[in-house]
This record gives structure tokens, C-alpha cells and sequence, in this order.
């Protein structure tokens, strides 16, 4: 049977555990309103660029003279994997259910006997990877949010990105983040920045430019319009995921900590209850103990 004095100094500790993470909670919940709202803005304006890409991309496919960053390679030997994750833990299963995802992929990359390389976009998610992957990660980078998180550091990643491609370290480059639902629903999602992938519709069908039989005519040519907006989207499609990043970090934190909150408050009561037995068992022992030597006086 436990002594009091161990009971008393592990409900203590169980309670100074609960007000740190109640405080967590509250920090990741005013931290997610406003990444909500960032993520949440970013979205209409990535979206439009995608598909208005997509519907220039349509018309240049093919091409002779399209652009190496919607043409390609010619090859997908080679596939750059971009892992974003958070640079803390605490958060639930955000960081881990991105790197498996990644973790898959690559997997099956190599079966097929492709070369696979990861640009880890967060501490956690080079934690996870380095040990079955240490060899394959190319580059790290930390602490992209902090101060706070801008679309000057997505495009930095960006230029990283095309300049690797150019210079022909990768075929094929994949992103894998979470995209924001609410805090309690994160989705992983891979996304294929190079080659550029003209967006699918939800439903499977064409987008309404396609259906209404309107003709474009673009100065410059179509061409000339992907060759300058192909690298800028892609800094928008990362500056995108990384806002949808942050909100569902903050959210699945939130979430993790009042879950740890709410185990923390059970737990007390169940110590609670030992405490209160076995302090009421050691009373009735010594009251029989006193008793006991009375009548045999």
C-alpha cells in the first residue's frame, strides 16, 4: 500500500502538470484564431492562381518550347520530398501522421528503385525521418515561423527549390503538410510541385472556364506568362501550406492539451480517492492499535 506522503507528492505534481497544460490550451487557442484566419485567406488566392495555371499549362502542354518547371525532366528517377512539419512536439499526432505519409512514399520509391531525398521543413519531422532516412535528407530548416511566419521565407524555399531542379538534383518534388479543417481534423496532403500538376476539380469534373466556351487570348504568350509565374506559384503553393501548417498545429496542440487537461483533473480525483482510503485505513489501524492496548492493561 502506498505511504500518504508519496500519494500527497505525486497529486502535487499531477496538479502543477494540469496548470501548465490548461495554460498551453489557452495559448495554442488565441494562436489559432489568428492562423486560422491567415490560412483561411491564403486559400482563394493559391486556388485561383492553381487553376488559372492550370488552364495556361493545358494549352502549352506538349509544346516544344514549354517550361522545364511544367514539362519536366523527361525523368522521375529522382523524387525531392518536402516534409513540413512543426519545430516542437506537444501537438497529438500532427507531426507524426505527416512523416508517415512522406515515410510511405518514400518507401514505395524505393521498391520501385527510385532515388528519394528529403528537404525537412521543421525539427520533428527530421527527428522521425533521420533514423531510417539520415542519408536522404538533404537540408533542414528550423524556426521558419518565428518571428512570424512570411511569404519572404516560403519564396527563399522556393528559389531553393527551382535552383535545385535546374541545376538537375531532382525529377520530381512532392510537399506533404496538413491542411486545416478545425481543431479537432488536420488532413495530410501531398502536393506535386514540380512538374507543375494543373488542380482537380472535387468532383471530378471541368472547371466552369472549361465549360462555358470562352476563348483567351494572353500577351505574351502563353509561354512567356508560365515562365514567369510557374516559380512564383510555387512559392505560393509553399507559403500556402505552411499557413495551413501552423493553423493545424495550433489546433491539434490545443486539442492535446485538453485532452492532457481533462487526464490530468481524472487522475487527481483517483489519487484523491487513495489518498482519502488509505488515510482512513491508517486512522482506523492506530484507533484498534489504541484500543487493543487499553483492554490488554
Amino acid at each position: 500500500m502506498p505511504n500518504l506522503k508519496d500519494l500527497k507528492v505525486r497529486i502535487d505534481s499531477v496538479k502543477s502538470t494540469r496548470k501548465i497544460t490548461s495554460a498551453m490550451k489557452m495559448v495554442a487557442a488565441a494562436k489559432l484564431r489568428r492562423a486560422q484566419e491567415q490560412a483561411e485567406a491564403s486559400r482563394p488566392y493559391a486556388q485561383r492562381m492553381d487553376r488559372m495555371l492550370g488552364s495556361l499549362a493545358a494549352a502549352a502542354a506538349g509544346q516544344a518550347g514549354a517550361p522545364k518547371l511544367l514539362a519536366g525532366s523527361g525523368s522521375d528517377q529522382t523524387h525531392l520530398i518536402l516534409v513540413a512539419t512543426a519545430d516542437r512536439g506537444l501537438c497529438g499526432g500532427f507531426n507524426s501522421s505527416i512523416v508517415r505519409e512522406a515515410r510511405n512514399l518514400a518507401r514505395e520509391l524505393l521498391e520501385q528503385g527510385k532515388t528519394v531525398k528529403f528537404f525537412c521543413i521543421g525539427r520533428k519531422g527530421r527527428d522521425q525521418l533521420r533514423r531510417e532516412f539520415g542519408e536522404r535528407i538533404i537540408d533542414t530548416i528550423e524556426d521558419i515561423a518565428r518571428p512570424s511566419l512570411s511569404f519572404d521565407k516560403a519564396a527563399d524555399i522556393g528559389t531553393r527549390v527551382v535552383a535545385m531542379f535546374e541545376a538537375g538534383e531532382f525529377d520530381v518534388c512532392t510537399m506533404f503538410y496538413a491542411e486545416f479543417r478545425s481543431a479537432i481534423s488536420q488532413i495530410v496532403t501531398p502536393q506535386q510541385l514540380i512538374p507543375f500538376a494543373p488542380p482537380e476539380s472535387e468532383n471530378g469534373e471541368e472547371e466552369p472556364e472549361a465549360l462555358n466556351g470562352a476563348v483567351y487570348e494572353y500577351e505574351p504568350g502563353e509561354e512567356e506568362i508560365l515562365t514567369a509565374l510557374l516559380p512564383t506559384n510555387l512559392s505560393v503553393q509553399i507559403f500556402k501550406a505552411l499557413l495551413e501548417n501552423a493553423a493545424s498545429e495550433h489546433g491539434a496542440r490545443m486539442t492535446a492539451m485538453d485532452n492532457a487537461t481533462r487526464n490530468a483533473g481524472d487522475m487527481i480525483n483517483n489519487l484523491t480517492l487513495i489518498y482519502n482510503r488509505t488515510r482512513q485505513a491508517a486512522i482506523t489501524g492506530e484507533l484498534i492499535e489504541i484500543i487493543s492496548a487499553k483492554e490488554a492493561m
